[in-house]
């Protein structure tokens, strides 16, 4: 930080301290009550972007340390090199006259916070989140399914054991303790690394934290900035992940046990009891990869009519299915379809061939992904289907209905919600977590009415007046398009 946040600046240049009630990014200093109504109405400082000095603390101590003003010279960034990726002042511009790709920093840093960067940005970090977890799951899930087996083993050495002599006892207590053994060797391996992913995982969750307060209070060049440092340690936890995927360290680690034959003669001179065995499979977990090029500057936004778009046919399925009212995918690349006329749902692999069905579900409608192998199901305005199930497409079966005592139609999924449209009584939401339901819009809905998520804005379609409406999540109208097609 330039200058000291609770003391005004202005008063500090003429030695009087008094404390500052909000903060100036553009002059990056603290202002008192008076300095702030002055900066208000000079012609300057009126248009700068100001933020109540407690707000402005809640930022993360990265976000305050980022330099708004040039370290080297001492001048206001006003230029972006995009070959260096970096800011500069217009004394920096003698370090790069080479370079041909300077860009003036404020469009550069315009709606930052709205960007498709900074939503990449934002995505990248749950999505690595995402796979932290899917790993430490897996790892948990290997220390638990080791136990269980060491117990199999266990089970069958005894049952052998109990046909035999009192001469075997001394080489049972050898092999128990030998698979005991090879079990905290190889569990203390799978623990070390949950270790390093917990430890991540909370890394990355906090930069969430971080993330959110920096769109809400931070400055635009704070933002654009902390978002080049974010991307960078992405990638690291990206090259991590990578690595450990590769390595043998998510290798299956099994137990398993020979039993010698020498035993089955009873042999006096038998020295062991068998053999234990740790055996490794390659994991299958489904990795998230972000897209090999990704947004790294701000690109104006496209000048091209929505009447000059064409479309290309890249494929097409062929589901086998009467009334098709819904589709979703999963992130493997299943396709998953809804039939309201055969109140089913189907699962197609990736190529479009075939999976399988879900029936005796309820009445279905719409369908969208809601993570974690499931995908919720609204049930349409017929009488009794005031209701949507979420369903487990690995285990296929119903795990839990959601009564949300109105008709359901089209659904979309974002931040553990679903939005719905709920015919007559116009948009609705039910949080995953508690079930509690709150209105978005009452605006009355048709049941052929779909909705659909973008950044912090809902869209959904109104088959009575032929339009898109646009609003938020508190159903803040943006306005609609005309003659929107079905």
């Amino acid at each position: 930080m330039a200058s000291n946040p609770s003391v005004c600046g202005v008063c500090e240049h003429r030695h009087v301290t008094k404390p500052s009630v909000v903060w100036c990014s553009e002059c990056d200093e603290g202002l008192c009550e008076d300095c702030k109504e002055h900066h208000s109405f000079s012609k300057a400082t009126r248009n700068h972007e100001i933020v109540l000095i407690g707000e402005y603390m809640k930022l993360p101590a990265k976000i305050l340390q980022i330099a708004q003003f040039c370290n080297k010279h001492n001048e206001k960034y006003e230029l972006f090199c995009r070959k260096h990726d970096c800011p500069c002042c217009r004394k920096c511009v003698e370090d790069h006259n080479r370079c041909n790709d300077l860009t003036d920093i404020r469009t550069m840093i315009h709606n930052v916070k709205s960007s498709a960067a900074f939503q990449e940005m934002e995505h990248a970090l749950s999505e690595t989140a995402e796979n932290i977890k899917r790993v430490r799951i897996n790892r948990e899930e290997n220390l638990t399914s080791l136990a269980e087996k060491r117990k199999i083993v266990e089970l069958e050495i005894r049952q052998f054991r109990n046909k035999i002599n009192d001469y075997l006892d001394e080489l049972q207590d050898k092999i128990l303790k030998e698979i005991k053994t090879v079990e905290e060797k190889e569990s203390n391996k799978i623990r070390q690394l949950l270790t390093s992913l917990m430890q991540r995982e909370k890394e990355i969750l906090e930069y969430k934290d971080s993330v959110e307060n920096t769109k809400r209070y931070a400055s635009n060049l704070q933002s654009f900035i902390a978002m080049k440092h974010v991307e960078k340690d992405i990638i690291k936890e990206e090259i991590y992940i990578q690595s450990i995927c590769k390595s043998e360290q998510l290798h299956q680690i099994d137990i398993s046990y020979t039993m010698n034959t020498a035993l089955q003669e009873l042999a006096t001179t038998t020295k062991t009891f068998g053999e234990v065995i740790a055996s490794f499979t390659a994991c299958n977990i489904y990795i998230q990869k972000r897209r090999n090029k990704q947004a790294k500057i701000i690109v104006p936004p496209s000048t091209n009519h929505f009447d000059n778009v064409s479309l290309k046919v890249k494929q097409t399925i062929q589901t086998k299915l009467p009334n098709v009212c819904g589709c979703t995918f999963l992130p493997d690349g299943k396709m998953i379809f809804s039939c309201c006329t055969s109140d089913q749902v189907r699962v197609l692999k990736p190529n479009g061939s075939y999976d399988f069905d879900l029936n005796k579900i309820g009445p279905v409608l719409d369908v969208v992904y809601i993570g974690d192998n499931s995908v919720a199901v609204t049930s349409g305005g017929t009488v009794g289907s005031k209701q949507i199930n979420i369903i487990d497409v690995k285990n296929r079966k119903v795990k839990k209905t959601l009564k949300v005592n109105s008709a359901n139609y089209g659904v979309v999924f974002k931040d553990g919600k679903l939005m719905y449209c709920a015919g007559e009584k116009g948009i609705k939401m039910v949080s995953l977590g508690d079930e509690s339901i709150t209105s978005i819009s009452t605006s009355k809905m048709s049941e052929q009415a779909n909705v659909a998520t973008h950044g912090d804005k809902l869209f959904y379609t109104n088959v009575i007046n032929d339009n898109v409406t646009c609003c938020d999540f508190h159903g803040k109208h943006y306005g609609h398009s005309a003659k929107a097609v079905l």
